[in-house]
């Protein structure tokens, strides 16, 4: 045996490890992570040479934590292939160190500490941000190599010497300092396994107790599992969330490596869609719960696991954000999620159509997001329409063109029972209905791709069919006015609002005495302002009454008019109006209840006289 050798690492370490505490002080738990991860490279170093070399002490792999509350000590213990007192040298002093060096030179500058998405360059120095004394015993698998032991109270100063170790592998004994004694606890290190370590491929084991599940399921073939080996999967890994609609399993080797699993879950609030479910891994290791550089913002509605290898994680979001690999990446992923889309619309059309208000959102606000996505997924692009079918834009198109004079007639699923609504249906025409406040966006996109095509609200304009254009606008009087004519006057006496423009009309239905009719544009305007829950009323004021001069009721408020009692003629024609204001959602409260009013008064005048 040699004696000891002391040493110190380097004159320039004196402020490496307050710059490290400094920034990872939030996120300490990593030092599990790395030194678990080194521990689980011993074993995989030791498997691969045991296909060519045989070696003393068995191949039952294992990774052991263990600790001393009396005495402050937490263990990590492996039976890897271990290291010679030179190799301790190389990797230790030199190789370890020096990634503490760059992280410190790289941070100690910086103002953002959420640039730094990940620290696996600091490796075995992250150990001294809860440590006050380090030491390691390890013996190298090779045969005729002695134990070393390798020591430190600071992380600069050190000693490596001789001792007699039975068994290969490497065992770190972590003295923790005083405010550090959380990782004392079975539990607290049973957690940080299960969130770091839980798919490195060795038994973990702490205080005696398997605490990592090792294989994970992406890494499977998928020609191998079945429906119910990714529900259970799901499950495990986001438990209480229900079940997936469905899933894409991602498998790259070229040009990059690839793997994970990406669920499509339910929905239940629109608001979901901007929630990130998805967990980065770096060769199974947890890294993040935040991919938001990989994944763009459509597709954070997804969950589930992307492991990549070749990803440099101790880098700062800007580079990610220009980085090749990583744009590669995501346009793959992109791909694949467009893939599945089309290929379950095509194969399975009642089940996507099912799925749709779940999955709606995200390929909407994909479609106005990413170009290549929308020319992927144009096909698979569905909406509800007004005789509880589903159409693709292409196939309502195709039915509806002719009679429809080149228009797409649309109106808000919530105006299915509105007059709008009961006027196209009665002259046979149909309409595609929207559901989601990013709906306004997207007719507005669909516009501009199809420019062939007219897109018009059903309350914004009346479709031409409803209109009688052949009615009789009735006898001209002495005036030289014709009964249209004199209902248009006439409401524009009772109707005389600011922004309020007065027409007379024949539709071809008597049941609807007016409607309120407003420009498309103010229509879109409204509804985005209502995404960000800003409901300017103001903006509906400024439209057009349309009276129905085929309408019993408007015809009635003129003859009592121009009879004997002009102000219940008035009344009468301030309720038009009023119904048609209620009809098209164009009422505050405070006009609803002064409505409310009105009409009682009304109708108590009525029952009155008789």
């Amino acid at each position: 045996m040699t004696d000891a050798v002391k040493g110190k690492i380097s004159v320039e370490t004196e402020n490496i490890f307050p710059i490290i505490k400094k920034w990872l002080y939030s996120e300490k738990d990593i030092f599990i992570r790395e030194l678990v991860s080194n521990a689980c490279d011993a074993t995989s170093k030791l498997k691969k040479i045991s296909l060519s070399e045989e070696f003393e002490g068995g191949t039952d792999y294992k990774i052991e934590l263990s600790f001393d509350k009396d005495k402050r000590i937490l263990v990590i213990e492996d039976n890897g292939i271990g290291m010679t007192s030179e190799e301790v040298k190389k990797y230790i002093n030199q190789i370890a160190f020096s990634g503490a060096t760059d992280f410190a030179k790289h941070y100690q500058n910086a103002e953002n500490k959420a640039e730094i998405i990940g620290h696996f360059g600091l490796g075995f120095y992250s150990c001294f941000m809860v440590s006050q004394k380090v030491t390691i015993e390890t013996k190298s698998y090779k045969k005729g190599e002695a134990g070393v032991l390798w020591e430190s109270e600071s992380g600069t100063d050190f000693s490596i010497s001789p001792i007699e170790k039975e068994t290969r592998g490497t065992k770190i004994s972590l003295y923790l300092d005083a405010d550090s004694g959380e990782y004392l606890d079975k539990w607290k290190l049973k957690e940080l396994i299960k969130k770091y370590c839980d798919f490195l491929p060795v038994p973990i084991f702490v205080d005696g107790e398997k605490a990592n599940r090792e294989k994970p399921l992406w890494s499977e073939e998928p020609s191998k599992l079945k429906p119910e080996d990714y529900k259970d999967f799901y499950s495990y890994l986001f438990p209480f969330s229900g079940e997936s609609l469905f899933h894409i399993h991602l498998n790259v080797d070229f040009p990059f490596r690839l793997q994970g699993i990406l669920y499509f879950p339910k929905l239940t609030h629109e608001l979901d869609a901007s929630k990130n479910g998805i967990k980065l891994f770096c060769n199974h290791v947890f890294v993040s719960d935040n991919a938001n550089e990989l994944i763009p913002q459509f597709l954070t509605i997804l969950k589930g696991t992307i492991d990549i290898p070749d990803l440099p994680l101790n880098v700062s979001r800007s580079y990610l954000q220009n980085d090749p690999l990583v744009k590669k990446i995501t346009n793959h992923i992109i791909k694949k999620v467009a893939d599945r889309l089309l290929e379950d619309f095509k194969k399975n059309r009642e089940e996507y159509q099912k799925n749709w208000s779940d999955i709606s959102i995200f390929v909407k606000y994909g479609i106005l997001t990413d170009e290549k996505f929308y020319d992927s997924v144009k096909d698979a692009l569905i909406f509800k329409n007004s005789e509880s079918g589903f159409y693709t834009l292409n196939e309502y198109w195709e039915k509806n063109k002719e009679k429809n004079n080149n228009k797409v007639y649309y109106a808000n699923e919530t105006e299915m029972g509105s007059v709008y609504m009961d006027l196209l249906k009665s002259q046979g025409l149909e309409a595609l209905l929207v559901d989601s406040k990013i709906d306004s966006h997207l007719i507005q996109n669909l516009e501009m791709k199809n420019p062939d095509m007219k897109f018009q609200r059903v309350d914004a304009e009346l479709a031409d069919q409803v209109v009688d254009k052949d009615a009789n606008k009735g006898l001209v009087d002495s005036e030289n006015k014709t009964e249209s004519d004199r209902i248009e006057e006439f409401f524009k006496t009772v109707v005389a609002v600011e922004g309020v423009e007065i027409k007379a009309e024949a539709l071809k239905s008597q049941e609807v005495p007016a409607v309120i009719l407003m420009p498309e544009f103010m229509r879109r305007m409204s509804e985005m302002n209502s995404m960000f829950n800003k409901e300017d009323m103001k903006a509906l004021k400024n439209h057009t009454l349309l009276v129905n001069t085929t309408s019993p009721l408007v015809k009635s408020a003129l003859r009592v008019f121009n009879g004997v009692n002009q102000e219940k003629g008035k009344n009468l024609a301030r309720l038009v109006y009023d119904l048609a204001l209620l009809s098209a959602k164009a009422m505050s409260e405070q006009e609803i209840s002064d409505y409310t009013k009105r009409t009682s008064q009304f109708l108590e005048e009525i029952f009155s006289e008789n």
